[in-house]
C-alpha cells in the first residue's frame, strides 16, 4: 500500500500558521500516544523554533502505560514539557494550566521586567488530523467551543479562544505533510485514522494491523475475537469475519466488513492499550 493524503486545505492552514507564528509564545504539539513519533509532522519544529514547546501524548489511555511514561521521558530528554493526556475523558488536563505557566515562565519573566503585567500566554495548539486538539480544547476550556468530530479535517480554520486572563488558544487544521519518506509513518497514521479511511484498501489495512497485533501482543486477537491467530493474515481476517458473523448474501463471510470492525475496535480501544512504536526504534 502506498499512503498519501494531502489536500489543498492543508497547504492554506500551513500558510496560516506561519502568519501567526509571531502572535505565539508557546506551541502545544498534540500526538497520538500510540504514535508518538509518527504521528508528529517534522515541519511543526521548524515553525515553533524559540518558542516553548509543550507536547501532549493524547490518548494515552490507548497506549500502554509503560511506554507512555518512556515517551515521555524521550521528549524530556529533548528538552520539551511532557503531560500524558486523555481529552475524552479529562485524564491530565487540570495540570495544563501549571505547565503552561511553567513552560512559559521566562517569557513572564521578561514581560515583569519591561512593567507588563497580566499579558495572557498566547498559545498555538498544533497537531495532525485526528489526533484529539478540538476535544483537547474543549476539555481545557469546560465547554463546547469548537466543533469535534472522530474523523479527520473537522477544524477548517483558524479560531481564537479565550480560556482566562492567563491564557489565550489559537486553534489550527490538523495538517500532515506532502510526502511520507518512510511509508511505515504512513502506514502508521492510517492505523490510527489521521488519513481519509475512503482513499485506503481497509482489507490490507486490517492486514497489516493483524501482522502487527500477532508479533507485538501475541494472543490478543484470539482473546478478544476467539478465533485462531493464523499464519495468514487474511485467514486470520476470515476467521474474524466469521466469529462476528460478518456475512454477505447470507452465508459468505464479508471481509471488509470485518477489516472496518477490527480497525474501529483498534482505534477506540476495545481490543486493548496497544502501542504501535516504541523509544528505542528512534534511539
Amino acid at each position: 500500500m502506498h499512503f498519501q493524503w494531502y489536500p489543498g486545505h492543508m497547504t492554506k492552514a500551513k500558510r496560516m500558521m506561519q502568519e501567526n507564528i509571531k502572535l505565539i509564545d508557546l506551541v502545544i504539539e498534540l500526538v497520538d500516544a500510540r504514535i508518538p513519533v509518527s504521528s508528529r509532522n517534522p515541519e511543526i519544529d521548524d515553525l515553533g523554533k524559540n518558542k516553548a514547546r509543550l507536547i501532549l501524548l493524547n490518548k494515552s489511555d490507548l497506549a500502554e502505560d509503560k511506554w507512555n511514561d518512556a515517551w515521555a521521558e524521550y521528549f524530556k530528554g529533548k528538552g520539551y514539557s511532557v503531560v500524558k493526556v486523555n481529552s475524552k475523558k479529562g485524564g491530565g488536563i487540570k495540570s495544563i494550566q501549571g505547565v503552561i505557566q511553567e513552560a512559559c515562565k521566562e517569557k513572564i519573566e521578561r514581560d515583569r521586567k519591561r512593567g507588563i503585567l497580566n499579558r495572557p500566554v498566547r498559545a498555538m495548539v498544533v497537531g495532525i488530523p485526528n489526533v484529539g486538539k478540538s476535544t483537547f480544547i474543549n476539555a481545557l476550556a469546560g465547554k463546547a467551543c469548537t466543533k469535534t468530530g472522530n474523523k479527520p479535517g473537522v477544524t477548517k480554520g483558524k479560531q481564537w479562544i479565550r480560556l482566562n486572563k492567563n491564557v489565550e488558544l489559537l486553534d489550527t487544521p490538523g495538517i500532515l505533510w506532502p510526502k511520507f519518506e518512510d511509508q511505515t509513518v504512513g502506514l502508521r497514521l492510517a492505523f490510527i485514522g489521521s488519513i481519509k479511511d475512503e482513499i485506503l484498501n481497509s482489507e490490507e489495512l486490517a492486514m497489516e494491523l493483524i501482522g502487527f497485533l500477532k508479533q507485538s501482543y501475541s494472543g490478543i486477537l484470539k482473546g478478544k475475537y476467539q478465533i485462531e491467530e493464523s499464519e495468514d493474515h487474511f485467514e486470520c481476517l476470515r476467521n474474524i469475519a466469521e466469529s462476528r458473523h460478518c456475512l454477505v448474501k447470507g452465508c459468505e463471510l464479508d471481509t471488509e466488513k470485518a477489516a472496518r470492525l477490527l480497525l474501529d475496535d483498534f482505534r477506540n480501544g476495545r481490543i486493548g492499550k496497544i502501542t504501535l512504536e516504541f523509544p528505542q526504534d528512534y534511539a
